[in-house]
């Protein structure tokens, strides 16, 4: 077989030979650009200790090059008539499983305990964009020994992941994923490089979880609840945003504000993470002491 299957030829070819129909519900759009494929798998360092999940791997055109580059990939993929056509594309490789599975209901743990040493792993992934956040949040939260996190999502979501404080795309997904993760964009790919076309341009994106979290957080739970609050209502100063929490009165959130050097009429999208933290951290005292 070809090494390569990222041309739009290629990719026609295997999936007409197995009749293939491409899923819009599930958000198949398969990458044909050979250039964009070597960018991911630069992004995500793939070497010869690695191990990788990746997740909807259309045809196997990502696949194949990651396994050429490291020691075992696990393919997770939800669509079942895209088995048979990933057992012919990879038959040539002896170091790729493949699961027939929903990465949102999997058990990611044991998958990677049964397939992967335990990890830790890379996650690599042409993502589906209805499903990106979820997918990206619950390798985070989940405590997943996950080393980075290198995937194709939508522009206006990379963007979201990777904006600084006072930016208009930065908001609660912009820190939840940074108080994780390092981000990096690896590279912009234009919509007219996938088959069928989407309607939206992607972007690859990095995100190099952290060994440690860099700032301090006494109660994670309290934190996320904080910045939702804050970016629930854009245009509301902080602290009336933080007091629609219910949790504390307005007088006391204006103490809180006080405390951690913070201005009550600023607004959620001007707090750097470190802002975020000492905040929830001074709230949960104030909780506490009560």
């Amino acid at each position: 077989m070809d090494k390569r299957l990222s041309s739009h030829k290629a990719t026609m070819e295997v999936v007409n030979k197995h009749g293939f129909r491409f899923s819009k519900s599930l958000g198949q759009n398969f990458l044909i650009d050979d250039n964009i494929i070597d960018k991911i798998v630069e992004g995500a360092n793939a070497g010869k200790n690695d191990k990788i999940i990746e997740v909807g791997p259309g045809i196997g055109t990502l696949t194949r090059a990651l396994a050429s580059k490291s020691e075992k990939v696990l393919v997770v993929e939800i669509d079942k008539s895209l088995i048979p056509i990933l057992e012919d594309t990879l038959s040539d490789f002896d170091n790729i499983k493949v699961v027939n599975e929903d990465i949102i209901k999997a058990d990611v743990k044991t998958l990677i305990d049964q397939n992967l040493d335990g990890g830790p792993v890379k996650l690599v992934a042409n993502l589906p964009y209805y499903i990106t956040t979820p997918i990206i949040m619950r390798f985070l939260e989940e405590s997943i020994n996950v080393s980075d996190i290198v995937v194709m999502v939508q522009k206006e979501v990379a963007e979201r992941m990777n904006a600084k404080p006072g930016k208009k795309d930065f908001g609660a997904l912009s820190v939840a994923v940074q108080y994780y993760c390092d981000t990096e964009i690896v590279a912009k790919v234009p919509r007219h490089l996938f088959v069928p076309q989407p309607n939206v341009d992607s972007i690859v994106i990095a995100l190099r979880v952290r060994p440690e979290k860099k700032y301090k957080v006494d109660n994670e739970e309290l934190f996320f609840k904080a910045v939702k609050a804050a970016f629930g209502q854009r245009r509301k100063t902080l602290l009336n945003s933080l007091t629609s929490m219910g949790i504390l009165d307005k007088s006391k959130i204006s103490e809180v504000l006080l405390e951690s050097n913070i201005d009550e009429k600023r607004r959620g999208e001007t707090l750097s993470l470190e802002e975020f933290a000492s905040l929830a951290n001074n709230i949960n005292k104030k909780l506490e002491g009560e």
